[in-house]
């Protein structure tokens, strides 16, 4: 039986390049991998853009209302490069980027992939906002995913950065819309505890800051 897994961590830890690294893994031994992306995640557009600056156009932008059987199926039919009888080649793995802007129930329908479909689904994404509370995907990654795995990073300070805070023309920020994409709608900084409540003056979650 195949599994799904949860890899998170804080912006900057390093999840687009660690997702495009397991996907040339398997490339490398000539097995097929489908890249999928919340289509909600504009940066980059169709590509998974990492850090380090290497990118890979994906082969599924996932829409909020899309039906996870129905696009697998679809996608596992259209392989751009067949065996050599013509027939497209067994998907050998999932990866999602960005897998917080997943709805619930797309994250329960890739459980059942992983489960009834013998397809490992590897999920990338992060945590919590910038207010510190869960996306509903990633809540319910934590919630169902058979391995979790931290991917790490430091915050300005040298500790370990847990939160990722919202900066708007140069300042921190504690309200407003839940997504709002790096780059493309502001900055991010990822923090730990101590520097988070330092900018929020003391204040988590839907408490005042």
């Amino acid at each position: 039986m195949a599994k799904l897994y949860f890899r998170y961590g804080a912006m900057n830890s390093g999840k687009s390049t660690a997702l495009l690294q397991v996907a040339y893994n398997y490339e490398e031994r000539d097995q097929r991998v489908v890249l999928v992306k919340p289509r909600i995640d504009t940066k980059g557009d169709a590509e998974i853009v990492s850090r380090l600056g290497m990118t890979r156009t994906v082969d599924v932008l996932l829409a909020p209302d899309d039906e996870v059987p129905a696009v697998f199926e679809r996608t596992a039919r259209e392989d751009p490069h067949p065996g050599p009888d013509g027939e497209p080649r067994r998907v050998a793995a999932v990866l999602i980027d960005e897998a917080q802007f997943l709805t619930p129930r797309q994250v329960d329908d890739f459980l059942r992939l992983a489960v009834l479909g013998d397809v490992p689904v590897l999920a990338y994404g992060i945590r919590t906002d910038f207010r510190t509370e869960a996306f509903p995907g990633a809540r319910r990654l934590l919630e169902i995913a058979h391995s979790l795995e931290e991917l790490k990073t430091i915050c300005r300070c040298g500790r370990k950065a847990v939160f990722n805070a919202r900066r708007v023309g140069g300042r921190f920020v504690f309200d407003g819309a839940q997504v709002a994409i790096d780059g493309v709608d502001s900055e991010y900084e990822s923090l730990c505890g101590a520097c988070y409540l330092q900018e929020s003056g003391g204040a988590l979650g839907g408490e005042d800051a």
